[in-house]
């Protein structure tokens, strides 16, 4: 029989598959001896089974969860139905990569009409019972039911005002059983049926609701961002509820062991008096710093302290640690690896280390690649802001980064602007798990209400967004989408910028500056380099990103494509006319010109990599792409080449392909128009002497693109060979070259084995090896890329992260039957997929050597590269 039910001090932290996240820590914690409330765990195994089974709960589950709750209650000495002693339990999810606010929460679990009257007489406080009961009212409505939550908001946000209570906590008891009494009726008038009154029955609904909330559309949404699978399902824990609302000597918090923003070591957290966790999370009420609580309560804190070290210690990395107080005792409730800025990973991977906590190894696998991509964005210009006009500078700095775009107050209109090309700032009262696609979609967040643990302030610093919470100076109305600030309006459509570093809010839009790297990042960096095996290079062709890419450690460029020197104005015009051209000698006199435009490029390119290799790829696209479309165009171009635009009409009809991706382009340029690579060659092999006269040495490696037999590239190569040979001479001297060919061709992966015998070098395009192999026109799969991922066709868009079982199949029969025939070929991957953390990691467990990719991803998959040796190196796939 599947056991589907682990108690707390059955299960460790290793058990996160079955167990998930929060299940498997509260295990190890009270395997550690913390202070942590009993309970139980339901497998995400019963998860999976009970969305297969119609979503109905296994037989097997209710029998083992009857025996649990009666284990559960003769441990703790506390029943559901008991009068002294009564029984009440939080339900959360939990699975195994975290999700913060992306599933669903239930507490109080066990109240009804009696029980919170067994509560009220038991605590001798009836107000902080019937807070417990409007709590677990409003969750379970919304939770099992799908009520909506304005159902119970809108009147208890109304009773306050009319009874003129400032706060939640200044309503008595009788106004909270009225307020229970209400609520109950919105059962009715919107299910139609009452509050479940048997406690068992509660519970169940309760585990199913928590089941279903693993496929609302927040979640997969979440899932989809964060690339987690669907499959994994969530755990569902079951816990003896503690009380921070019972009363000024009560509270709860959530605090992490480091600064999740700076990642400096102190204790960082905030805590709420006469709460519960939703209170903080929501962002409800501003919560107190987590120092203050050394005054109120000295031990507690003490305590908290004690314990964060031990918890950070023992999982050897920053925890986020979930608290509450009831009656000056301490309870733990959850512990997780917080979730961070990217300066504040560096920061404490390094700080770990010196501390000697973990190994250097270990600090590279603490950082998450797409984070390091935080660190490389723009910052607002100090001169700027100097000259910016302020809307508020009270707000609390969540997530860093700086951003500028219109205001919109609702996650839809969010969306819709992005979906339109618009840059947006979402900003409201406070965010919710359903403001997800929207927080996606905006630059930066921004809301009025909440802390630096608050919803909006956790997931913005999960996506490396922008987001600055508790700007209390500014009221933001939603419903007339208006805001008000200390020094005037503004409108929905307005241009504000964000400064997420610092908290603050300027109107229009203020100029940005590169960001500046840390001796902590350099450090970092370091060491991924000194793990890593895979080399990094960067696909580069203008001297700005070339520089970029050799600040980031590049180590040389692998990918220089020649098409984008050809789109200026002077040289656009002799390229078409090398198309155009209806004799040998009108071509080659078109390619004369061209010449000088490509050595000077190329002088540029060779210099700044000095003795770095350096891949240059010779024209590939079809020519079409270099002749007019419009009407306008087409007659300035007539008139440049002095040909009648009928002509050049002409010129065009008959260039025109109906597949030009399976066309006339590539080495099939060359084949037809030899002059046009021997042109090319002669360029780079000239610049080079040139430079190696001037006593700067340099690598350059010629690249034939798609090709497809062996006969294509020996015709080609052959021919520039001799031209080189031809320069040598001529120079008196010899520079140090390659010859190789760009794999994009399925046809040239099965005889990649004859193609290494006459190359020097391949480079894997994986951007046309994706298309051809599957078929699919990658201009144009974006018609249908989203239906296959929305119905598990594909799990991946196979554009973005390598396809292992089709085209990664090709790579690696392709790269070892090179390596058989060729040991000492290098071996390469450009393209979009160079920089794609999942697929580094396949490339690094074949015979790849270096990963190419555009600048600013050089870090990320050098950092990707050093994680997958960590994790296991080159493990055959």
């Amino acid at each position: 029989m599947t056991k589907y039910i682990y108690k707390f001090d059955e299960g460790q932290k290793s058990m996160k598959d079955l167990l998930g996240g929060k299940g498997a820590n509260l295990a190890e914690m009270k395997s550690l001896g913390l202070p942590v409330p009993d309970g139980f765990t339901i497998t995400t195994e019963a998860c999976i089974e009970y969305l297969k089974n119609d979503a109905e709960l296994p037989d097997t589950l209710l029998e083992q969860l009857n025996i649990e709750l009666d284990a559960l209650s003769q441990r703790i000495q506390k029943s559901f139905s008991a009068d002294e002693s009564l029984l009440l339990v939080s339900v959360r999810s939990g699975a195994k990569i975290s999700m913060p606010g992306m599933m669903d929460t239930i507490l109080n679990l066990g109240l009804n009409d009696e029980n919170v009257k067994k509560l009220a007489t038991k605590t001798n406080d009836s107000r902080f019972a019937y807070d417990c009961y409007r709590r677990l009212l409003q969750m379970f409505g919304q939770v099992v039911y799908g009520i909506p939550m304005a159902a119970f908001d809108t009147y208890f946000n109304q009773y306050k005002t009319q009874h003129g209570y400032q706060s939640d906590a200044d309503i008595p008891a009788e106004g909270l059983q009225d307020i229970c009494n209400h609520f109950k009726e919105v059962y009715v008038e919107e299910t139609y049926k009452p509050f479940p009154q048997e406690p068992i029955n509660q519970l169940t609904e309760a585990i199913e609701a928590v089941f279903k909330s693993w496929d609302n559309d927040r979640a997969r949404v979440y899932r989809q961002l964060n690339e987690i699978p669907h499959d994994i399902g969530t755990a569902v824990n079951i816990q003896e509820m503690v009380f921070g609302n019972s009363g000024e000597r009560s509270g709860t918090g959530v605090a992490f062991t480091r600064n999740p923003v700076t990642g400096q070591a102190n204790l960082f957290g905030e805590y709420l008096l006469n709460a519960q966790g939703e209170d903080v999370v929501a962002g409800i009420r501003t919560p107190k710093d987590i120092e203050t609580l050394r005054a109120q309560m000295p031990h507690v804190h003490q305590q908290f302290v004690d314990v964060s070290k031990r918890l950070e210690t023992h999982y050897k990395d920053m925890q986020d640690i979930e608290f509450t107080i009831e009656n000056e005792q301490l309870y733990i409730l959850q512990t997780r690896s917080g979730k961070r800025t990217a300066n504040a990973a560096i920061h404490i991977a390094v700080d770990l280390v010196e501390e000697e906590i973990i190994t250097k190894e270990e600090a590279v696998l603490n950082v998450e690649v797409k984070s390091i991509d935080q660190l490389l964005h723009p910052n607002f210009d100090e001169q700027s802001l100097k000259n910016a006009t302020t809307i508020s500078k009270i707000g609390l700095p969540a997530s860093p980064g700086a951003a500028s775009g219109k205001i919109v107050f609702s996650a839809e209109i969010a969306k819709e602007q992005a979906e339109n090309g618009n840059k947006v700032i979402l900003m409201r009262p406070e965010t919710s798990p359903e403001d997800i696609e929207g927080m996606i979609a905006s630059e930066a967040i921004v809301t009025t209400h909440g802390g630096m643990t608050s919803h909006a302030a956790v997931v913005a610093r999960g996506m490396g967004k922008c987001c600055v919470t508790g700007c209390s100076d500014v009221e933001i109305n939603v419903v007339d989408k208006v805001i008000h600030y200390p020094g005037g309006t503004l409108q929905e459509g307005d241009v504000i910028s964000v400064d997420g570093a610092k908290g603050d809010i300027y109107y229009g839009e203020v100029a940005t500056m590169k960001a500046e790297r840390s001796e902590a990042f350099e450090q970092f960096m370091s060491w991924s380099e000194d793990v890593a095996r895979l080399q990094v290079r960067m696909n580069a062709e203008t001297p700005q990103d070339i520089q970029t890419g050799y600040q980031f450690n590049a180590k040389g460029i692998g990918l220089v494509r020649t098409e984008h020197m050809f789109f200026g104005p002077e040289r656009l015009i002799e390229m078409r006319r090398f198309i155009l051209s209806d004799t040998q000698d009108k071509r080659i006199a078109a390619l004369n010109k061209i010449q000088q435009y490509q050595m000077t490029d190329f002088e540029a390119i060779l210099k700044l990599s000095g003795e770095r290799p350096t891949i240059i790829r010779l024209l590939d696209p079809p020519l079409h792409e270099f002749l007019p479309s419009s009407v306008e165009e087409k007659n300035n171009v007539a008139e440049q080449l002095n040909v009648s635009v009928r002509e050049l009409e002409q010129y065009i009809e008959n260039l025109n392909e109906v597949n030009p991706m399976l066309g006339h382009r590539g080495c099939r340029l060359a084949i037809t128009y030899p002059e046009l690579y021997v042109m090319q060659a002669e360029a780079i092999v000239s610049s080079a002497l040139r430079l190696k006269a001037q006593g700067i040495e340099c690598q350059p490696e010629i690249m034939i693109p798609l090709v497809s037999t062996v006969a294509e590239f020996t015709i080609l190569k052959d021919q520039i060979v001799e031209k080189i040979e031809q320069l040598q001479q001529e120079a008196g001297d010899r520079i140090q070259y390659l010859i190789g060919t760009m794999i994009e061709t399925p046809r040239a992966c099965l005889i990649a084995d004859e193609l290494a015998e006459v190359c020097d070098f391949f480079s894997f395009g994986t951007n046309d090896l994706t298309q051809l192999t599957f078929g699919f026109s990658r201009d144009d799969a974006g018609k249908f890329i989203g239906s296959y991922l929305e119905q598990g066709i594909l799990e991946r868009d196979p554009f973005q992260t390598l396809d292992q079982n089709g085209v990664g199949q090709l790579v690696k029969k392709a790269a070892q039957q090179a390596k058989a025939v060729n040991p000492n070929i290098k071996i390469g991957v450009c393209g979009e997929l160079g920089g794609d953390d999942k697929s580094i990691h396949y490339f690094n467990q074949i015979d790849i050597d270096y990963v190419s990719c555009s600048p600013f991803r050089v870090p990320g998959a050098l950092l990707s590269t050093a994680q997958s040796e960590v994790k296991g190196g080159r493990s055959r796939v």
